[in-house]
């Protein structure tokens, strides 16, 4: 090759040989993480896989269907064995039990509804594991996430995976424009999840019919109550279900058994018209319900906004965008007025049910796969 002549780019977007490229890939253990480590491995780079343990070994190993759990440690250890690259396990659980677990009890106490998934990929995966790929003198870090990463005219873009089914965006919408710069989704642009596990076969991984992870990590069976119990026993104390006239309908045994827009379990029978949780107020240990006219919300305020458009998102008074206030929920039309570089309010175009204090509302380019970032809805 002439002097003067740039290498190729390969397919990690680097100008230099796989064999000269490192690559820490993140692995939790299951089939999407695993193919990524394999994928890479087979195309020649220079892999290496890290595995956090989150929370307590000992239970781990008994818990089956989440991420990082002890077999799972001991899946990923297996798969970098058969591939032949190294792997270590990094001990994050003072970490996670302090940036992730501890909120998540004290968001419920005050009456919001966390999504504790985003705010590990915030502050544990793409903060202190991507420091540590950084420390291994890696070019980038890989994950299984179902979201794609395209270079654009400004840089690095965060986009929406090809399946929508599968896509993850609304759990990474606080990947901060530099973290995207040393990041790579390469399961982002597969059609489907079969895809994924085909490409696990032809790897001869012993994970490519593991199911997937259903429930939190630390929340076992889906228990939110019970793990908030132990965490904070207070948030167990009873209380009182109100009208919005503050009229005592019945009585409650913690309003951590309570989210917004909940119609079964409230134990009042009798009525003409079925009533909905629309608000949790923990200073009073109220659960206040009301007819299902009242969860409709049109005006949604934000904080802690991550932005990542081209321009400052304070360069325009309004961004007409799509936003998604549940993770469960298509796009919706909606207007952004910022109010300062980290808050603003998102006017529905058409209100929605259910917006709750506690989770995210993630930005969409409504022409494009395009995502714009987003914030954390708040009481206001």
């Amino acid at each position: 090759m002439p002097l003067d002549q740039t290498p190729p780019l390969n397919s990690l977007g680097f100008a230099k040989a796989p064999a000269d490229t490192r690559v820490v890939v993140a692995m939790s253990g299951g089939v999407d993480s695993s193919v990524v480590a394999a994928m890479l491995a087979e195309e020649g780079y220079d892999v290496v896989g890290v595995t956090l343990q989150l929370y307590d070994h000992g239970a781990a190993l008994a818990k089956k269907g989440a991420c990082c759990a002890g077999i799972d440690i001991h899946d990923a250890r297996r798969v970098a064995e058969d591939m032949g690259f190294p792997h270590y396990v990094l001990d994050y659980e003072n970490i996670f039990q302090d940036a992730v677990i501890d909120e998540f009890a004290d968001s419920y106490l005050g009456g919001a509804t966390p999504v504790p998934c985003i705010r590990c990929n915030e502050r544990v995966k793409f903060k202190d594991l991507l420091a540590t790929a950084r420390d291994l003198e890696a070019d980038c870090m890989a994950t299984g996430h179902y979201i794609q990463r395209k270079v654009g005219a400004e840089g690095a873009e965060l986009h929406a995976a090809a399946d929508a089914s599968r896509d993850q965006s609304y759990f990474l919408f606080s990947t901060t424009a530099e973290q995207l710069d040393f990041l790579r989704f390469p399961l982002g642009h597969l059609p489907s999840k079969d895809d994924t596990r085909a490409l696990a076969a032809k790897y001869g991984l012993s994970v490519a019919m593991k199911p997937d992870s259903q429930d939190i990590c630390f929340v076992p069976n889906g228990d939110y109550a019970a793990v908030i119990r132990k965490l904070r026993p207070e948030a167990a104390d009873p209380g009182e279900i109100v009208d919005t006239e503050g009229n005592v309908l019945a009585q409650h045994n913690g309003i951590i058994h309570y989210t917004i827009g909940q119609r079964r379990g409230l134990g009042i029978g009798g009525l003409a018209d079925p009533l909905y949780v629309i608000k949790l107020d923990a200073d009073r240990k109220e659960v206040v319900v009301g007819p299902k006219s009242m969860l409709a919300t049109r005006n949604v305020p934000l904080k802690e906004i991550n932005w990542l458009g081209d321009q400052p998102m304070m360069s325009r008074s309004e961004w007409p965008i799509a936003v998604k206030v549940r993770s469960t929920h298509a796009p919706r039309d909606a207007i952004l007025r910022p109010l300062s570089d980290t808050t603003a309010e998102v006017e529905l175009l058409n209100a929605e049910e259910g917006v709750s204090p506690g989770q995210a509302c993630v930005f969409y380019d409504p022409d494009s796969s395009r995502i714009f970032g987003g914030g954390w809805i708040h009481k206001g």
